[in-house]
């Protein structure tokens, strides 16, 4: 295991990146195995947004604890299934990660991509036990591919159930008629130990080519009564693609008689973009479990062609149960005619914001590429774009950018994930740290003359409690404010705010019904000035 500390410091200082709109860090630049790393994907730790861990073809996994300025890499290892490409990180309620990915056994314990491999994290992505579990294993034809997984986290009777969808291959690459592709179904009860017998739920198969007639792209979701559902792309008849949908409100037991058509997909899914070696528009299915006033709508994120050289970021949404589908929206608001590709969405538990992130190359007039982050508010009906990457890159044909980037956020922490071209064919792994302040209020208008960290009301408390602050005005400016809780043995179980901040007065109501009765202490740090303070948590 190789460590790599990327400082804050350097990010701002170095001259590149010196006009950053958000803090650009580096993940990994280094090849592992031959492979420079690519098709990243993230996880926030929701008990603890400190807490992150990320993973990245072919076999690296990188975790951080202080919310992704700092990142440990390792190497995965799955001696009797081996490690392959698209990686998928989730966490359950309990707080263990899991990563999922292809398989590449050794020679005689299988071949290539014979199944979709789960392995698990009980110590944030420090170690992962090994060889792991597989969801299916069906010889001698079969590949299986294109997985993702999600946990239950609605707390019912289905409470941290792992679903996981992906497609099979009769026979990877054939042109063969009686070859097909269908979309698989799979879940654990068991924190990933076991997996129940595999289901097909599409009910048009694609073909084996890997292209706009493959059914690929499941991503499943979970809704507020722990549905599932499950969107993907295909063909429904010559040069007709669509996004079709699914569900099953029984755990994945049954499936609806017919899929229902979510939206067409101009173009297919699978298009070139000029000097990325392969790009598609797959779709994303994401849920509103979220307390908000969009609870339960249903999201399809995908990118199709609005004409020649022009992929535009596309969405619809149900609000009953995907019976019915809006018309598609256009989340980035450039004006016609630029490409943006590979997208893919979050949506955050605590207050159903959407957060989209995606290449564009909209301030260009050649390959010049940019990360831009769309967030919406109001359910999708409108969205905010902005750059989130420090500088734009110029890719080359031929490196390899993998099938997707990734996103993840929680209670306005956003870490987005995607994958840079350094120079040459060298790849390299970036996110960008994005805090939107979220449950803190300003109480007054007038500025305070000093810093203080007031004392915590009411305390002792069940299970809210309001803590409030002060920044003092120092040259004008915003002030990085973070306030973190700590348990008696100085162990860090959350942080509350880590924001810019303008100065002023202010007050945060802290939700503590993930922790145990105790004593516990809360740290404010802002420019020079830091104090702690005492709580006690009696439930």
């Amino acid at each position: 295991m190789k460590t790599t500390l990327f400082f804050l410091y350097f990010i701002l200082t170095t001259s590149i990146f010196s006009q950053s709109p958000y803090t650009n860090i580096l993940v990994d630049g280094n090849s592992t195995g031959g492979w420079y790393p690519n098709e990243p994907s993230i996880c926030i730790n929701p008990k603890n947004t400190n807490i992150i861990v990320a993973g990245a073809i072919i076999s690296s996994y990188y975790y951080s604890t202080n919310s992704g300025l700092n990142w440990t890499e390792g190497t995965l290892q799955s001696n009797q299934y081996g490690v392959w490409g698209d990686p998928v990180i989730i966490i359950d309620t309990n707080q263990n990660f899991y990563y999922f990915h292809l398989s590449n056994p050794p020679s005689g314990q299988g071949y290539w991509i014979d199944r979709i491999v789960c392995q698990k994290s009980t110590n944030g992505g420090i170690t992962w036990n090994n060889p792991g579990s597989f969801t299916y294993f069906n010889p001698p034809r079969a590949q299986q591919d294109k997985e993702w997984a999600i946990v239950d986290w609605t707390g019912g009777q289905r409470g941290n159930w792992i679903y996981v969808t992906w497609t099979q291959f009769d026979r990877y690459g054939s042109t063969l008629p009686a070859d097909s592709s269908n979309i698989l179904f799979a879940r654990s009860t068991d924190g990933g130990n076991t997996w129940t017998e595999v289901k097909r739920i599409n009910k048009i198969a694609g073909n084996c080519i890997d292209e706009d007639y493959t059914v690929e792209g499941a991503v499943p979701a979970v809704g507020p009564n722990g549905e599932v559902y499950v969107a993907w792309s295909g063909p429904l008849s010559l040069n007709n693609f669509k996004i079709f949908f699914d569900k099953s409100t029984d755990g994945g037991v049954t499936w609806l008689a017919n899929d229902i058509i979510a939206a067409n997909q101009r173009g297919g899914w699978d298009y070139t973009i000029s000097n990325i070696y392969r790009a598609n528009g797959l779709p994303i299915t994401l849920c509103d479990i979220s307390n908000g006033p969009h609870r339960g709508t249903i999201y399809i994120n995908y990118t199709d062609s609005a004409g020649p050289a022009d992929h535009d970021v596309m969405m619809v949404k149900s609000t009953n149960g995907g019976l019915d589908w809006s018309a598609p929206i256009r989340i980035n608001d450039d004006a016609p005619g630029k490409e943006q590709f590979f997208t893919w969405m979050t949506i955050d538990k605590v207050t159903g914001f959407l957060y989209c992130v995606f290449y564009d190359r909209r301030n260009y007039a050649d390959t010049k590429t940019d990360v831009f982050m769309a967030r919406s508010t109001d359910g999708g009906s409108t969205w905010i774009n902005e750059r989130i990457s420090s500088s734009f890159f110029n890719p080359v044909a031929g490196p390899f950018f993998g099938d997707y980037i990734n996103i993840s956020a929680h209670n306005g922490i956003i870490r987005p994930i995607w994958t840079r071209l350094e120079g040459g064919s060298n790849t390299a792994i970036w996110i960008a740290i994005i805090n939107f302040p979220v449950g803190i209020e300003q109480t007054a208008t007038e500025i305070p003359s000093a810093y203080n960290l007031k004392q915590n009301y009411p305390n002792p408390f069940n299970p809210t409690t309001r803590i409030d602050f002060d920044i003092p005005n120092v040259n004008g400016n915003q002030q990085d404010v973070s306030i973190i809780i700590y348990d008696i043995l100085g162990s860090e179980m959350a942080v509350i705010v880590n924001s810019k901040l303008a100065p002023g007065s202010y007050k945060y109501e802290w939700d503590a019904s993930a922790l145990p009765s105790g004593v516990y202490f809360y740290k404010m740090q802002a420019g020079n000035y830091s104090e702690t303070k005492k709580m006690l948590i009696i439930k």
